[in-house]
């Protein structure tokens, strides 16, 4: 079938700024129909994301060129197998950015998100069961960016890349849950295993450091306390119940806030070897520090070693919040529909498709949170 798609053709070379330079291509594409245990899915909401950006930017090397987009929701139009049972025609599905083969040791060790195929499938550009099913006007391979490629009028995923939820909820906040939330939320939960009564820092306010936010509220964190250059961010963290201060700021009001040496548990999501550093640092012995942030592999975190053991400090790599996407992207929106996790806070727009290279000034600049794209072809 012919879709439309948001195509990059080169990484690490896109001038600002994007809206005049246009790095993101709207382009008609085949799409092949889905093979044995895929899906055809009609794209209704995707997210864009940073991790969207640090492809363009060069952050993350991929192949080009790619179809880009990994944070949606849709609906199953196309099932790949005829004895498919999991899934029918007309299901809504969250989309997750990192299918796992069920298979291999980390998968039945209960860590899907560790799965050494799903993660050599999304490093290559490739569906997991092999190939690709884009194809340019000359019949080239175009290459799926992390199983998805959602930004499209449609896609074609492997089925262990769906989650089914309820038909209610609405797109704009059911394409959330595929990166922002199972990310931070899960940093937190997952990987953190925050108490009630703990004190939690939080660096970076974006979709995934504002779910972490709401998680760690969810969870009863005794101090909420947050770190952002963007006074509009800060403004929404404290609505939200949280203390919040400027970078500058942090040398004077950490010791106060966290009178016996640094908080019980860190969280960075900015993705930079000097946060991380920081972020580490304001961490108090036998404290834990998890780090969702993804920086550029030339980067190099420079750490005492010995505080790994007189301190006691545990550093550890979250990834995709140390998520089971099945059990928990159910969970949190069990959470979101109780008022636990109003994860519509993060919602900075919604705008059709057509608006992809603008967006992306306003989430480098740092002046969104999550926004949200539809694949109308209409300009609003």
């Amino acid at each position: 079938m012919q879709i439309t798609a948001a195509v990059l053709e080169r990484s690490g070379d896109n001038p600002r700024p994007y809206s005049d330079e246009a790095p993101l291509k709207l382009t008609g594409l085949t799409l092949d129909p889905p093979g044995p245990g895929e899906l055809l899915v009609r794209i209704d909401a995707a997210g864009l994301c940073h991790s969207d950006l640090s492809v363009i930017n060069g952050d993350r090397p991929r192949p080009m060129p790619m179809a880009l987009g990994h944070e949606a929701t849709g609906i199953v139009e196309g099932l790949g197998s005829p004895d498919e049972r999991q899934f029918a025609i007309g299901d809504r599905v969250i989309l997750a950015f990192l299918p796992s083969c069920g298979e291999c040791a980390a998968c039945h060790g209960g860590e899907p998100y560790m799965c050494s195929e799903g993660a050599a499938a999304n490093g290559e550009g490739r569906l997991l069961n092999g190939g690709r099913r884009l194809h340019d006007g000359c019949g080239g391979d175009v290459h799926h960016h992390l199983g998805v490629s959602a930004f499209a009028t449609h896609a074609v995923v492997d089925r262990r890349s769906a989650v089914k939820v309820a038909p209610d909820i609405p797109p704009h906040i059911a394409a959330l849950f595929g990166c922002a939330v199972l990310t931070g939320a899960g940093a937190v939960i997952n990987s953190a295993q925050l108490r009630a009564g703990e004190s939690i820092l939080i660096y970076g306010l974006g979709g995934v450091g504002l779910s972490a936010l709401l998680a760690a509220r969810a969870a009863g964190a005794a101090i909420l306390c947050a770190i952002d250059p963007s006074a509009e961010k800060r403004a929404l963290a404290e609505e939200l119940g949280a203390i919040a201060f400027g970078p500058e700021e942090a040398a004077e009001r950490l010791p106060a806030l966290f009178p016996q040496g640094g908080a019980d548990v860190v969280i960075e999501t900015v993705g930079k070897a000097a946060v991380l550093k920081a972020a580490y640092e304001a961490g108090r012995r036998g404290s834990r520090i998890v780090t969702v942030g993804l920086p550029n592999p030339a980067e190099r975190l420079d750490i005492p070693a010995v505080s790994l053991v007189a301190e006691g400090k545990t550093l550890i790599g979250s990834y995709m919040g140390s998520a089971v996407p099945a059990r928990d992207i159910p969970r949190y929106i069990t959470m979101w529909k109780n008022g636990r996790l109003p994860v519509e806070k993060l919602l900075t727009s919604i705008s059709p498709l057509t608006e992809i290279n603008g967006l992306l000034d306003k989430l480098a600049d740092g002046k969104a949170i999550r926004q949200v794209m539809v694949p109308d072809l209409q300009e609003s």
